[in-house]
């Protein structure tokens, strides 16, 4: 009796200790909105009826982007390490061509097809710039609504959202407010904007970390963190964005 007694209370004391750890390590959900799949447009042009007023944004948007984190099977080694612009179009590409990434395996080998058409493109594939991110995108995948926009704003990358429209950031990692990055953090990282919440803070798949998928991020300091690659002067690059779709 004395031993059963005992055990109960080892098992109620196991009970406790677990729940305490569940509350410090569950991560409440996002509330993101509901995820929404890219609709192609007709690539016909289109006369556009003169307005004074642009329509209102929508409170808020979330698209539908498959995710990846850049070392998809957990090897963060040298070359998954500069991944972060392949895992980007690769996303971007398949939210695009509404296909799925269905698995570390496909996407681990995905991203080694990237880098031999880089380096037989470019001959290299580390740290490619904002126009050669947007060339992969244009040539690779064959995508032609591809475009690179100079001094992004909030307001821009929230207007292209609204279309359905993918946005790719080139950024100062070090500059990046991600608490998941490996200290000190990258110097050149790339990663897809995907949504908005109606608290303005900004819905990402950060490629470089494998708790990316729908990573917030407030908007000042993502902004703030938008630099091209400059030859590896990240923090004096140009501010820009690739907009795709």
């Amino acid at each position: 009796m004395k031993k059963r007694f005992l055990f109960l209370i080892l098992l109620g004391c196991i009970a406790a200790v677990t729940a305490v750890i569940g509350q410090r390590f569950y991560h409440a959900p996002k509330n993101l909105p509901p995820a929404q799949s890219y609709q192609p447009v007709s690539l016909q042009p289109q006369p556009t009826p003169a307005v004074e007023n642009p329509p209102a944004l929508p409170d808020q948007i979330n698209l539908a982007v498959p995710f990846t984190s850049q070392a998809p099977q957990k090897n963060w080694d040298e070359i998954h390490e500069e991944f972060c612009e392949e895992a980007s179009v690769l996303m971007a590409s398949h939210y695009i061509l509404n296909k799925p990434i269905p698995n570390p395996e496909y996407a681990e080998a995905e991203l080694f097809k990237i880098k031999a058409w880089e380096e037989q493109t470019f001959g290299y594939y580390k740290d490619t710039t904002a126009e050669e991110t947007a060339r992969i995108l244009r040539e690779y995948f064959g995508l032609p609504k591809v475009s690179v926009i100079q001094n992004p704003t909030i307001t821009l990358i929230k207007q292209a959202l609204a279309e359905k429209k993918l946005v790719l950031l080139p950024s100062a990692g070090r500059m990046l407010p991600n608490p998941n990055f490996k200290q000190p953090g990258p110097l050149y990282h790339m990663l897809v904007v995907k949504g908005y919440k109606t608290d303005g803070t900004i819905i990402t798949n950060d490629p470089g970390t494998r708790n990316g998928a729908d990573f917030i991020y407030e908007p000042d300091a993502l902004l703030n963190a938008v630099h091209d690659w400059n030859g590896g002067d990240v923090e004096h690059g140009n501010k820009v964005m690739i907009v795709v779709g």
